[in-house]
């Protein structure tokens, strides 16, 4: 094919994808050369494969030198990396910065921190995770922060500060003795990390003021605290009833968005399900009675695995037997879902853990229990994409979908932790990191 009528192909081609943004004749024509391409929805990696971009979406993917390329168009040979889309991570929290006990955990955050310090924390949180190659965040609450994600999410977008693609849950939902801050002296009025409701009138106007205030989703805690019984089992206190649920899930539904349910396990887990939650966040323990009806309704699973390793008490005491027995339920419930064929989203509970660490390390957590690595990579791409109701748009390399890339050195399928060093990112076409 003519340079010229190739060229013309492309452009032709890209019109499709500009009904619903203005289009700008001048917008660069890129080329991203990849000796291996896994493209996020594909049983197999490709090889030698060229991605052609118009402005910031994918217009075609080829073998590599299929068609000459025209004067003007910019090549970034990525020689022998491995690429695959922008990676989704649907469970962090960019107000969250793993808060050490002796510098006053969780609390002082609230207590004693600016709004302008945590947002500045935020930024740098954001950064973060585009760097580590996330291009999409969802992010699940701003822990006492309001509507400051709203902020972030919208000063990314304007160009401002560089960061990921960001869904928003705001201030989520809890019921009173369902949150922290917790154990100040009664008299005492102390700031929430999350918005509290008692009854379902209360819980449908939370919901509509989240919804109001640019929501994307609603979270709503299920469970709060959780200890070890004298029988050995994990209990979890339930939070909100089920008619509190109903009346947020139905709110939400009305508004065409989706509910994430934090849910440890018991009562709580149940009503999440019961009253037609979206996604369950953690799922320590699943019995296979609500394996069964996640299947049903269709309800996403996202475990984030990997924080619950980090920092245990000492064992001797009640809240260190707590934290292991949550790894050693949470690690059979994944794999009684993954075989079941129960719907698994990526998430990571990052800001639970510190932004410096590697957020891939959950995908080793995945393999660990059974994942194979290629379905590991989809639980942060296609899949991840479906939960956010982006399929074909997100999590891909293929033609419509935004040119979100990242490429790193070596083989993930044989070696996963390699996604934990990410070389090359980009978002919307635009490069913002390459060490290659």
């Amino acid at each position: 094919m003519p340079a010229g009528t190739w060229r013309l192909a492309m452009c032709l081609g890209s019109i499709v994808l500009c009904v619903s943004r203005l289009c700008v004749a001048d917008e660069p024509i890129t080329v991203v050369r990849a000796q291996v391409l896994i493209d996020g929805a594909s049983a197999q990696a490709r090889r030698n494969q060229d991605i052609v971009i118009h402005g910031n979406r994918i217009v075609e993917v080829s073998p590599a030198g299929s068609h000459p390329l025209p004067q003007g168009v910019h090549l970034i040979d990525l020689g022998s990396a491995t690429v695959l889309p922008g990676l989704i991570d649907t469970h962090t929290h960019i107000f969250l910065q793993g808060e050490v006990p002796a510098a006053g955990g969780y609390d002082v955050q609230l207590l004693k921190f600016p709004a302008s310090f945590r947002v500045a924390r935020a930024t740098v949180a954001a950064r973060r995770a585009l760097e580590q190659g996330f291009t999409t965040i969802r992010d699940v609450e701003t822990e006492g922060a309001g509507y400051g994600d709203v902020g972030i999410k919208k000063a990314i977008n304007e160009g401002y500060i560089p960061g990921p693609r960001m869904f928003v849950v705001t201030r989520a939902i809890s019921s009173t003795g369902g949150y922290p801050l917790e154990n100040y002296a009664p008299e005492i009025t102390v700031p929430k990390g999350a918005q509290l409701i008692d009854g379902p009138v209360e819980a449908r106007k939370a919901a509509r003021e989240q919804l109001d205030n640019g929501a994307d989703w609603v979270k709503v805690y299920m469970t709060h605290r959780s200890w070890v019984d004298e029988r050995g089992d994990l209990v979890s206190q339930p939070t909100l009833t089920l008619e509190e649920l109903k009346a947020i899930v139905d709110e939400a539904h009305g508004w065409r968005k989706k509910v994430a349910c934090h849910a440890y396990n018991g009562l709580g887990l149940q009503r999440a399900l019961d009253g037609g939650c979206d996604s369950i966040e953690h799922g320590l323990e699943l019995s296979d009675a609500q394996i069964a009806q996640m299947i049903k309704q269709g309800t996403w699973y996202v475990p984030t695995l990997a924080v619950y390793y980090y920092d245990p008490d000492p064992p001797d005491t009640e809240s260190g037997m707590r934290d292991r027995k949550r790894v050693a339920l949470h690690g059979v419930s994944f794999q009684k879902a993954l075989h079941a064929g129960v719907k698994i989203a990526f998430g990571t509970d990052v800001g639970g853990f510190v932004w410096t660490d590697p957020i891939a390390q959950e995908f080793a957590r995945e393999v660990e229990f059974g994942m194979t690595p290629m379905q590991a990579i989809q639980s942060a791409t296609s899949r991840a994409a479906e939960l956010l109701g982006k399929r074909g748009e997100l999590g891909v390399v293929a033609p419509g979908a935004f040119a979100d890339l990242v490429a790193v050195s070596g083989n993930p399928l044989e070696d996963i932790r390699v996604l934990e060093k990410v070389e090359f990112v980009m978002k919307d076409g635009v490069v913002f990191k390459s060490t290659r």
